[in-house]
């Protein structure tokens, strides 16, 4: 579950904008913050960033690592998140991997890696 659009839509709410307010204010379109509230589509890194910096929020909350809207991964947690090895199968268990707000199969998730090394032994 992409928790991303949910926290969005509530921290809209929660500051009585509209869509379209917070749109203008982020600088994208009403129909990409939309698309972002249902996790139809994920955000870009800077729009996340931007979110992040005007609702003054972590950005560990948006991608909901944390329930604390200030708290940031510790470096060493946010390492190991960010290195996870996708190929171990426990990681596929343990993980809900997504793409476009639905969860990968575990037979998807192992076509993507496949995908992905064909694609880096192409290029090497």
């Amino acid at each position: 579950m992409n928790k991303h659009g949910d926290r969005i839509a509530q921290l809209r709410e929660k500051h009585a904008l509209t869509q379209e307010e917070l749109a203008n204010k982020l600088g994208i379109s009403r129909a990409a913050l939309s698309h972002y509230e249902t996790s139809r589509r994920e955000p870009d890194f800077e729009t996340m960033n931007k979110i992040a910096t005007f609702f003054k929020v972590s950005a560990d909350y948006l991608l909901g690592r944390t329930t604390n809207p200030h708290a940031v991964l510790d470096e060493d947690v946010r390492d190991f998140v960010n290195s996870l090895e996708l190929s171990d199968d426990k990681i596929l268990e343990k993980f809900a991997l997504s793409v476009d707000g639905r969860k990968l199969t575990a037979d998807e998730a192992k076509r993507f890696i496949a995908f992905v090394r064909a694609e880096r032994s192409m290029s090497e």
